[in-house]
């Protein structure tokens, strides 16, 4: 009676700690469903034996090969999250098989799905830049892989050990690290014999032998622990993405000594496993969240960009007016939906213009140019721009939809049916793309890019910079689309002269047109602070200069009271930040 009654509350507890396990996993995968949209636009694969035998040439390849492709999936993120719950899914039911884990104990497998979730959502900005192929999928289904080697070699005679650590040397090309992984474990599971140490010394010197066989043409650090996913670029590096993995191979290998351990001790196993599901979801639902990449700028960025590649400028212009301390990636957006959804000089500065720096814990050197620069090009109006820098990301990171797409669409924008058709036709094999077409270019884009000159002269380190002065220093046009962006833009870079000169041709360009509150508030200040010898007169009213009046009156207030300026910006924010003044004077970025 008592056994039976001991193994019901196991089973409870077995049970309800899976079930709490599994909530949170549906719930982290949920509230970071815009990460794994965005890892299938910023994914490559291509079709086609080129992009199957590059990946080939390296060991791990294979997995690779499969993970880009399984990758796809994330166009319907619940489609994806569906793929990869069914491999944890195996993972867990196979690895309880291949390490033996009886009752409770099989909980313990909930430790490696915990490393392999908290390796996809712990990426943050490197998910611009990392150049790992088929990430997303190919550790998962590398370990799983791996697992079934194990199960399989444990289900033959003790004998045939040593022809499955040799088997493993032969897997190392398909499965990399994972296939040095499967010859620990089952070393430890199974105490080797000295016959089978020598099949062991294999282990050390795997992929030494490898290199010299099938990638002499590879550099070293490539084929060493192959497939074993390091964050490193020309300027950037990361040893904290690499934890979740360190963590699985370590987890792995104590999982298989808890095994062989149990197994001499079958009745302490029977009493002593009721606390092991308990333990095991908690220190996975602990090691998720401390490594998770939190940051609701992080998630609308991505809903952002991803609105404005479907031109649903509203959509975009309403999370401009949910968001209160945006990006300069989502400020350079807002004002493009602005733009084409009309109000710019009305409401810019209404919603912020000011963008804080990304939450970058890794310092990475990252920003405009990695996130959106060639979508923002392109709604500009500047497509060579928009080309080159699809190209240079693209040779960096992988040619993935979001860049195939753009190029596409400036591709037919140019006139460059050629390399459209070339695009499309790639895209066309993407299992989601079948029926894509270009959007046809706007009547704002088309103006916009017969406005203003697209000549290649420079390489631009920043983006932000290159636009503000490219725009505010193109006064000379005869498109109203045009005149409304070099009087914006000549309104953030805070440059009286050229303002004055933008004001003149907006007005000539727009005779009739209502005269727009922050080009109003721009030109009080201006005629107050810096007027021209012959200014323009214009109408404006009432209530904006008396409000003009007040805000300056507020200023010199604090002012004489000896205050900072940190602390007067503060102080104003709340009343004053919807106008231009308070951009001027305290929220204008140095760039």
């Amino acid at each position: 009676m008592e056994v039976k009654k001991r193994n019901k509350v196991s089973a409870v507890f077995l049970y309800v700690s899976l079930l709490a396990f599994i909530l949170f996993v549906v719930y982290t995968l949920y509230i970071n469903k815009e990460v794994l949209y965005t890892a299938h636009d910023r994914s490559e694969f291509i079709f086609g034996a080129p992009f199957f035998h590059t990946l080939l040439s390296k060991p791990f390849g294979l997995m690779q090969y499969v993970g880009a492709w399984l990758t796809q999936l994330f166009y319907h993120p619940a489609l994806g999250t569906s793929a990869l719950v069914a491999i944890w899914t195996l993972v867990f039911l196979v690895g309880a098989k291949a390490f033996r884990l009886k009752g409770n104990a099989s909980a313990l497998m909930l430790l490696p799905i915990a490393c392999l979730l908290t390796s996809i959502i712990d990426l943050g900005y490197w998910i611009y830049i990392f150049t790992i192929r088929g990430y997303w999928f190919s550790q998962s289904l590398g370990y799983l892989a791996m697992l079934l080697l194990l199960w399989a070699a444990r289900c033959t005679p003790r004998k045939w050990h040593l022809a499955w650590y040799l088997l493993g040397f032969c897997f190392y090309p398909l499965l990399g690290w994972f296939a040095l992984l499967f010859v620990l474990c089952l070393m430890l599971t199974e105490k080797p014999t000295w016959r089978e140490l020598i099949g062991l010394v294999l282990l050390v010197i795997t992929a030494g032998i490898w290199r010299t066989l099938l990638y002499s043409n590879q550099n070293p650090d490539d084929v060493m622990m192959a497939g074993f996913p390091r964050f490193v670029t020309p300027v950037d590096s990361s040893g904290q993405l690499s934890i979740p993995f360190w963590v699985l191979g370590a987890v792995s290998v104590l999982i298989a000594l808890y095994s062989w351990f149990m197994s001499k001790r079958e009745a302490t196993q029977t009493k002593l496993m009721w606390f092991v599901p308990v333990l095991s979801a908690i220190v996975g639902i602990v090691f998720i969240s401390s490594l998770m990449f939190r940051n609701q700028n992080y998630i609308d960025e991505m809903r952002m960009i991803r609105h404005a590649e479907a031109d649903n400028w509203q959509e975009v212009v309403h999370m401009a007016e949910v968001n209160k301390q945006p990006t300069q990636t989502m400020v350079m957006l807002k004002n493009i939906a602005l733009m084409n959804e009309g109000g710019l000089l009305d409401r810019s500065f209404k919603l912020g213009n000011p963008g804080v720096d990304v939450y970058n814990p890794d310092s990475l050197h990252i920003g405009l140019l990695n996130i959106a620069s060639p979508l923002v090009y392109y709604n500009y109006g500047k497509m060579n721009y928009a080309i080159r820098l699809c190209y240079e990301n693209a040779v960096a990171t992988g040619f993935s939809p979001f860049y195939m797409k753009l190029l596409s669409r400036c591709a037919c924008a140019t006139g460059e049916e050629k390399l459209a058709e070339r695009c499309n036709t790639l895209l066309h094999h993407n299992m989601f793309y079948a029926n894509w077409q270009p959007s046809p270019i706007t009547k704002t884009v088309s103006e916009l890019h017969n406005s203003f000159t697209d000549e290649l002269n420079g390489v631009e380190n920043n983006s932000e910079r290159f636009i503000i002065d490219s725009f505010s220093h193109s006064t000379d046009t005869v498109s109203k689309a045009a005149s409304e962006q070099a009087l914006f833009y000549s309104m953030i870079r805070c440059d009286s002269g050229r303002f004055w000169a933008a004001l003149r041709k907006y007005v000539k360009m727009n005779p009739d047109a209502k005269f727009p509150l922050h080009a109003q508030e721009a030109y009080i200040m201006y005629m107050d602070k810096s007027p021209e010898e012959k200014p323009i007169m214009l109408p404006v009213e009432q209530a904006v200069y008396d409000r003009y009046k007040k805000f300056w009156e507020t200023l010199e207030n604090y002012v004489k009271r000896g205050m900072k300026a940190e602390e007067i910006s503060e102080k104003m924010r709340s009343q004053w930040k919807d106008t231009y003044w308070y951009y001027n004077i305290f929220g204008r970025k140095v760039i």
